[in-house]
Order: C-alpha cells, then sequence, then structure tokens
C-alpha cells in the first residue's frame, strides 16, 4: 500500500494537457438508443446488430463504476470494473457534471440503486495514474468463476495471483519498488493493452465488416483489429506496442487473437510484465445494450508458467463523445524510484 500511495503521488505529477471540458462537444443524443415505455434508455434491451445479423460493439465505453460508468465528479473513485447494474433503465445524459466533468448525474447510464465501491482517503485508487487507480482492491467473485482484472493489478482478484516465471516476479517487485515510474503510461507512451482495457478514460468502439477500430481517449490509443480474413504476421514482423490482431466472429462472440508485443510491456500499474512470445486471445461479448464483456486470455510462457484468464466489465456511455487528450512528458526527470528515494 505505501508503494502504491508513492506512485499516485509521482505519477500523478503527470501533465495532461487538453482543453476546458466545457469547451469540447456539447451533450448530443446517441441514436439508436433503446427505450422504454417512459422514454428513458432501456440499458437492457438486447444489443444492436449490423445489417448482417452481428452484435455491434460500436459505441463509446468506460470500465464499470456506480453511476453507470459516466464522468462524474461524484463517481470519482468508484469502483473500476464492477459487474455492470442488471436495471433496466437510465437517465438521458444532458449537462455536464461539477467542476467541468461530463456527466455527473444528468449523463448517468445507470441507476441510482447502482453502489459505488469504496474509495481511498483521497477519493481515488492508489496507483497513481491520471483519473486515479480505480478498482485496485480485489473485485467480488464473479458468478461466472472468472477473476476480473484492475488497472493496478491484473490479478488481484486471481487466486494466488499471476503465475509468475520467477524472473518475472522479480521484475514486477521491482517496477512497483521503484514506484512505477518506468510505467509507459507515466511517460505519455502506449500503455500494455491490459491497462487499456482497464483505463477509466473511456475509449470508443467503430465497428465495421472489416475491421474494428478501438480509440483510446487516454494517451490517444488507436488499436485496429481486422476483421478480412488476414493471416497474422510472421514472427520476424516488427513488434509493435498493440501487437497485430485479427478478429473471427464465434456466434455472438467476437474472438481477437493478438501477436507481435514488443518486449518489456506493462500490463499493469505495478508492473506485471508481458513479452515478444505473448499470444492474447479476447472474447468481446455485449449481452445487453448498456454492457461490454471482454475475456482475456494471457499466454506468456516466456513471463508465466501457464496461461491465465481474466475479464473486464465496461458500460456504454450515452450522448457523449470522447475529448482530446495529449499528453506532455515534461516531469519524468523529477520521478524518484527505490534507489534515490533512500
Amino acid at each position: 500500500m505505501k508503494t502504491l500511495l508513492k506512485a499516485a503521488v509521482v505519477l500523478g505529477t503527470i501533465s495532461v494537457l487538453c482543453p476546458s471540458l466545457m469547451a469540447q462537444w456539447g451533450a448530443y443524443p446517441t441514436p439508436g438508443v433503446p427505450k422504454t415505455a417512459t422514454g428513458e434508455p432501456n440499458l437492457a434491451a438486447p444489443p444492436p446488430r449490423t445489417p448482417d445479423g452481428k452484435v455491434d460493439f460500436s459505441g463509446i465505453w468506460q470500465t464499470g463504476r456506480g453511476g453507470g460508468g459516466q464522468r462524474g465528479g461524484a463517481q470519482r473513485g468508484a469502483g473500476a470494473n464492477a459487474a455492470a447494474p442488471a436495471a433496466t433503465t437510465a437517465p438521458d445524459a444532458a449537462g455536464r457534471g461539477a467542476g467541468g466533468q461530463r456527466g455527473a448525474g444528468a449523463n448517468a447510464a445507470a441507476p441510482a440503486a447502482t453502489t459505488p465501491a469504496p474509495a481511498d482517503a483521497a477519493g481515488r485508487g492508489a496507483g497513481g495514474q491520471r483519473g486515479g487507480q480505480r478498482g485496485a482492491a480485489a473485485a467480488a467473485p464473479p458468478a461466472d468463476g472468472i477473476p476480473v482484472a484492475t488497472f493496478g493489478n491484473a490479478g488481484g482478484s486471481m487466486q494466488g495471483g499471476l503465475p509468475f516465471q520467477p524472473w518475472a516476479e522479480e521484475l514486477m517487485k521491482k517496477r512497483q519498488a521503484d514506484n512505477s515510474k518506468d510505467n509507459p503510461d507515466a511517460h505519455c507512451l502506449p500503455m500494455g493493452f491490459l491497462q487499456f482495457h482497464n483505463h477509466p478514460e473511456p475509449r470508443k468502439i467503430i465497428q465495421t465488416k472489416d475491421l474494428v477500430l478501438i480509440i483510446y481517449e487516454a494517451n490517444s490509443g488507436l488499436r485496429s483489429i481486422f476483421m478480412d480474413g488476414r493471416p497474422l504476421p510472421g514472427p520476424d514482423a516488427e513488434p509493435w506496442w498493440y501487437g497485430y490482431s485479427v478478429g473471427k466472429w464465434e456466434g455472438d462472440t467476437l474472438v481477437v487473437e493478438t501477436r507481435g508485443f514488443r518486449d518489456g510491456e506493462w500490463l499493469d500499474v505495478r508492473g506485471s510484465p508481458l513479452t515478444n512470445s505473448a499470444k492474447v486471445i479476447e472474447k468481446f461479448r455485449r449481452p445487453t445494450y448498456g454492457e461490454l464483456e471482454i475475456e482475456i486470455t494471457v499466454d506468456d510462457p516466456k513471463a508465466y508458467t501457464k496461461p491465465w484468464t481474466v475479464k473486464v466489465n465496461q458500460r456504454v456511455m450515452l450522448n457523449t463523445e470522447l475529448i482530446e487528450f495529449i499528453c506532455e512528458d515534461r516531469d519524468a526527470t523529477h520521478y524518484v524510484g527505490a534507489e534515490a528515494a533512500k
């Protein structure tokens, strides 16, 4: 905990340069939202489908938390990745939250009955990433038995934790002892794919027949998932931050395989590593209009003794857009690791 709190101080100094939220796009109705008899959004309705009958994942999504996962000052620090609510309705998004944040109340996409998880005394999770590392605490065991990953600790709700190889566990502990100062996110670089899935800032999915794009607001990340039948590149391909991703349909599930990662990536704030030998399988499901579930299996024999599986829960955001996110790495020279702190 002490280390994570140090990380909160260190990485919390990062500078994010973006215009005032009040100067961004105004609230604009999300088209095609299913409604109840009283005219409210029905988030428990069946998911939308494309003209060829496939589940449509298009939309803006945020890691699940109280208040429907919207950006609202009142919900800062609620438990990231909490399971989406079973309730059916939500108020339309209209205004912006206090302090220039979008959606505190009017922009909520879940009923008030949803109870946010507790935050720390500062109103945020430890871990020090921008927006606070919500959800660092282990989540309650899900009904399907698949542990839920968090931004701070990918294996935090996994019994026994991640199955590290000895060197990988040692590296994770060193990164943690160094206050996570070398986390790519702290230097305005692309995060590991699992950090992107769990980041408190939203992401936008654009789905076409042959290509799925995921636009991450954090660090302006962009990921391409090719659906046109092309094979993955061979082992000699230039490694990429996001790897190379191809997808296929298995019923209503979008199955994505990714290889070709750069060596030394971070899967979470504490520094669980991912190597260039990794193969990642993601299964995207949209059981209702308002819910997105991503089941993730990491097979990286260099870093882990066996494959392991976690999941991420996200909720739809209505009547909003991504904001421009420009990150300037100007404070890195002041970051302090374990040796300098002695």
